[in-house]
């Protein structure tokens, strides 16, 4: 499992919910976390369905995301096909100082809702392997 990598969260509060691999940790940590777990970004609330009749104000409305930041396990993920580039550039975002106090993964949380909705409402015109996968994340699982 390398970072980029859409993976799809097993078990938890977030289970169903799509993710990114940010960072990976095979032999684990030696205090806390001593199993293999990766730290992930995700989506914790998708946007919800527009259509063409919509105006500016309620499309805006409606396509806000809610993300969320969390270790892992690798027991609790499945991987997808989908791998998600230099498009999402969440390594610098994600630091293990922020993850530790609370106004910093606040902030945390800000800047990558921010990135997400960018990339969502401002896709890349290609019809190539990264357009695809970027429409997978952002579309919510059914099932």
């Amino acid at each position: 499992l390398k970072p980029g990598r859409v993976v799809v969260l097993l078990a938890g509060r977030h289970a169903g919910k799509k993710a990114v691999i940010v960072k990976q940790s095979d032999e684990g940590v030696k205090k806390g976390r001593r199993f293999p777990h990766c730290v992930v970004a995700g989506i914790a609330r998708y946007p919800r369905k527009v259509t063409k009749r919509m105006g500016k104000k309620k499309l805006a409305k409606r396509s806000k995301i809610k993300p969320f930041v969390k270790h892992v396990n690798y027991s609790h993920l499945m991987p997808t096909r989908y791998v998600l580039g230099q498009e999402l550039d969440l390594k610098g975002l994600v630091t293990e100082e922020a993850m530790g106090k609370p106004e910093d993964r606040k902030n945390m949380n800000k800047k990558i809702k921010e990135l997400f909705e960018s990339k969502y409402t401002a896709p890349e015109p290609t019809r190539d392997e990264k357009a695809t996968s970027a429409e997978y994340f952002f579309r919510k699982l059914k099932f």
